[in-house]
């Protein structure tokens, strides 16, 4: 049975949900940072303190069958491409819902999916959670891969 698109007052309800769970993480989460909602746009950016990067920045676009979610990880490499793109390739086997892709100008993000059905704010926690957790942990090691030249010893 195909899926129907989410009715304007089921939007509704979702663009609400939304505004509520970053208004919670600005309240608790410690290393919230920013949460902003693009005007006239069912888009949302939520940026978080980091470790191996400064900041960590997700956005969350509502749509009419999915809620979609992408982070910026690095800038296309300029050495050893082949080699970063592989190490990326191979850490999306262990990542959950979402995965390494190549966007504008062959930079690297992190994306991902999930069906409007699943949307609620404990899966607002893990896509923005795990987010977060594979940028920091495979910044840091592709940087070096795609960047190498730049990071002495």
């Amino acid at each position: 049975m195909p899926v129907e698109p989410a009715r304007p007052d089921e939007l509704a309800r979702y663009e609400a949900l939304v505004a509520r769970w970053i208004e919670r993480e600005r309240a608790e989460n410690p290393l919230f940072v920013a949460g902003e909602r693009d005007p006239g746009m069912r888009r949302w950016y939520v940026r978080l303190r980091g470790e191996e990067r400064d900041f960590v920045a997700v956005w969350l676009t509502l749509g009419e069958y999915t809620l979609q979610h992408e982070s910026y990880l690095m800038p296309a490499p300029e050495e050893r491409q082949a080699e970063c793109y592989e190490f990326l390739l191979r850490r999306n086997h262990g990542l959950y819902g979402m995965g390494f892709a190549i966007g504008a100008e062959d930079a690297v993000y992190l994306v991902g999916r999930l069906p409007l059905s699943a949307l609620d704010e404990a899966e607002l926690d893990r896509v923005v959670g795990s987010t977060y957790a594979y940028v920091e942990a495979n910044f840091r090691p592709a940087m070096r891969i795609g960047f190498g030249s730049r990071f002495p010893g």
